[in-house]
């Protein structure tokens, strides 16, 4: 998979995670993703994506930083958003709250199959 191709692949994600269409999420992720080593498949990766809309119903997910060197994608994700409850363990219940996230995707037979993400919790606490 070229470049081009991996970035069209990821922006196609983005939409799919921002739409919540979870009938299309097995056209960008492989069946038997990972998240931070972890074997979730599809329907544990689905289940995780789910959870999270539900802990932030204003759940947007936004590239500020994109780098594809295939056949990996790196991305600086920006989240500006207002969780209901508990967030990674803060209590943000129903405050703005604006932080980072710093993801590694690998692809494997055109899909995303390897997901290692890293949350900037320290934002969050300090803006609670």
């Amino acid at each position: 998979m070229d470049r081009d191709t991996l970035l069209s692949l990821y922006h196609g994600y983005l939409t799919c995670l921002n739409e919540q269409n979870w009938a299309q999420l097995g056209d960008f992720v492989h069946p038997e993703v990972t998240h931070n080593a972890r074997p979730l498949g599809l329907a544990g990766y689905q289940a995780m994506l789910e959870d999270d809309h539900r802990a932030i119903p204003d759940l947007h997910f936004r590239a500020e930083t994109l780098v594809a060197d295939p056949p990996v994608i790196a991305a600086r994700l920006r989240f500006d958003c207002t969780p209901v409850g508990m967030l990674f363990d803060l209590p943000v219940n129903g405050r703005r709250v604006t932080f980072d996230e710093h993801v590694f995707y690998r692809v494997t037979d055109g899909r995303i199959r390897e997901v290692h993400s890293l949350i900037d919790r320290d934002a969050i606490a300090a803006q609670i």
